[in-house]
């Protein structure tokens, strides 16, 4: 079977290499900003969903509160492992399905790490599969673009060379997705294919996801230092959900 394109992109050698310059200083902020904003109780338990590598979980787990990062790129997730400690562990697993029912605190999805799936169904998967895993009054932050400033600012072609690779990216808007076509020439000088397709949600396709699993929405922000979201004018689009008791 086919491998949809999330699996095969994360998992291959050249994902990590390009997203290499990722400001491990300015997400480390992000974090911090959030743990001060939502003032978490000692101890909390929290997972970061789609977790990479593990670098948020890795600083969440630093304030002290047991955290689980959970990714379906078994690549990525090995990686991660070697972070882990008696408060940080890391585990294989499909979004898509639940993991822990009314179990969490704080549940995280960072750096739009959602909307990759084509079937709307398996968004609304994902999403009821958030909510479960949350207590009653348990927080969910997503961290995802901001469709109309990406859109407006959409870059269509460059070249980005990471490690002595040159990555050819070609980026266009088909079917309400937000399509990035990445290719890169690997150590024996073959052409690799690869491709991001994440959907171009705005607010209001988020809060239609969300009916029905018991969140709510409780705020939103514009960018990582938390300032108020301002759809045209926003880079990024960050919902604070917390779950209904009951």
């Amino acid at each position: 079977m086919q491998k949809e394109w999330f699996e095969a992109w994360f998992d291959s050698p050249f994902y990590p290499v390009l997203y290499d310059n990722r400001d491990e200083k300015e997400a480390g902020s992000f974090v911090a900003k959030l743990i001060a904003h939502l003032a978490p109780k000692a101890g909390s338990r929290m997972v970061d969903i789609a977790c990479g590598n593990g670098r948020y979980a890795q600083q969440l787990a630093g304030y002290g509160h047991e955290v689980i990062g959970i990714d379906l790129s078994e690549q990525r997730i090995e990686e991660a492992k070697n972070a882990e400690h008696d408060k940080l562990h890391f585990y294989v697993h499909d979004m898509r399905f639940p993991f822990y029912i009314n179990y969490f605190d704080y549940a995280f999805n960072f750096f739009t790490s959602f909307g990759y799936f084509d079937k709307p169904r398996d968004n609304q998967m994902a999403a009821h599969a958030f909510a479960a895993a949350l207590r009653p009054g348990g927080i969910l932050v997503i961290d995802y673009f901001n469709e109309e400033y990406a859109e407006k600012n959409l870059v269509p072609q460059e070249d980005i060379t990471r490690n002595g690779l040159v990555f050819h990216i070609k980026r266009y808007i088909e079917a309400g997705k937000i399509v990035k076509d990445i290719s890169v020439k690997d150590d024996r000088g073959r052409t690799m294919l690869f491709q991001e397709r994440v959907s171009a949600f705005d607010l209001t396709h988020f809060l239609k996801l969300f009916e029905g699993t018991g969140m709510m929405l409780a705020e939103t922000f514009g960018d990582y230092n938390l300032q108020p979201f301002v759809p045209e004018e926003s880079p990024r689009l960050i919902m604070v959900f917390r779950k209904e008791n009951g």
